[in-house]
């Protein structure tokens, strides 16, 4: 079983997360040709707060 992490800031809505998984399994499955049934993907929010990019947070920029 392949499985697809996304980490990403927080606020995306339902509907865009729902396009995210279609279209990273879509990809797989055309990439591998497993079935799309074997395809896991898990999309995990953090507040700006908890992210950090070069060395400053998210939430300061």
């Amino acid at each position: 079983m392949p499985l697809i992490q996304v980490k990403q800031l927080a606020g995306r809505s339902e509907e865009q997360k729902r396009a995210i998984a279609r279209e990273l399994t879509d990809a797989f499955v055309r990439a591998t040709g497993v079935r799309p049934e074997a395809v896991w993907v898990t999309i995990d929010e953090l507040p700006p707060e908890n992210w950090a990019i070069g060395g400053t947070l998210v939430a300061d920029r």
